[in-house]
């Protein structure tokens, strides 16, 4: 199915009958990244999922978003096919969306499943001497980049070599019309978000998650009104997959059970 609005597209699909629950994927992600879930709990719900902008089958963005604009699509969406107080499922950079669109838009949103889910600006970022270095080298070399001094086509295909060399995984993985709404996003502080979030949250989180860090997580149980934490031991930021059957048992209990 489609929606259109705006000079974007969305993709979706939705399963089952019953109680609404919204799946937002992960940077990278796509419908499929919720397949277990989907197949599990389509069976008690109405599952309703989607492609991000820029993702799977959706276009992309009409111009560089960052998190607040991703938020407004999907209440968009949501109002548009008729969805409204559903419980939400959403891990990394879709519970970003989430956090944004449950306390901008409460009347959307029942409870809230947040799995690895980095915020900027709620905890201090720890970074090594190596990654100063890093930073500090990719930053020398991309000034000396000139198009004055080298031409707009050489000073672009290095860098090019620039961004392959230095760019994280997510970054090289992109396609250049995405890499400033990619900024956007990564620099975008939600932390003040949190406190005015009204539904109960649920947080599942893997202790071994580098990309958003346990510290996070009882960071955002402390802030937020209604949260409780749920740590599985040696789990990684996808602990939502490779531990998915406690995954699917706390958050069953959590959305489904009396």
């Amino acid at each position: 199915m489609i929606f259109e609005s705006n000079g974007y597209r969305i993709y979706y699909e939705q399963y089952g009958a019953g109680r609404d629950i919204v799946l937002l994927h992960g940077w990278g992600g796509r419908i499929d990244s919720f397949k277990p879930l989907i197949r599990d709990f389509s069976a008690e719900a109405r599952i309703t999922v989607l492609d991000f902008p820029g993702h799977g089958k959706s276009s992309l963005p009409p111009e560089p978003w960052s998190v607040t604009e991703y938020a407004q699509a999907v209440a968009c969406w949501m109002e548009s096919i008729g969805i409204s107080n559903a419980d939400i499922i959403a891990h990394s950079f879709g519970g970003r969306v989430a956090i944004v669109l449950a306390a901008t838009y409460p009347n959307l949103v029942g409870k809230l499943v947040l799995t690895g889910v980095p915020v900027p600006g709620l905890v201090a970022q720890k970074i090594s001497a190596k990654q100063k270095m890093r930073s500090c080298a990719y930053s020398t070399l991309k000034k000396l980049c000139s198009e004055k001094l080298l031409g707009k086509k050489t000073a672009s295909a290095l860098r090019e070599k620039l961004i392959l060399r230095f760019g994280s995984a997510d970054y090289r993985a992109l396609v250049p019309e995405m890499r400033p709404t990619f900024n956007r996003i990564i620099h975008q502080k939600l932390d003040g978000y949190l406190p005015s979030i009204q539904s109960s949250a649920l947080l599942v989180w893997g202790d071994k998650d580098t990309a958003a860090t346990i510290e996070t997580a009882r960071a955002m149980e402390r802030v937020m009104k209604d949260a409780g934490l749920v740590v599985f031991e040696n789990a990684d930021h996808f602990a939502y997959l490779h531990e998915y059957m406690r995954f699917k048992i706390v958050v069953h209990k959590f959305l489904l059970e009396k």
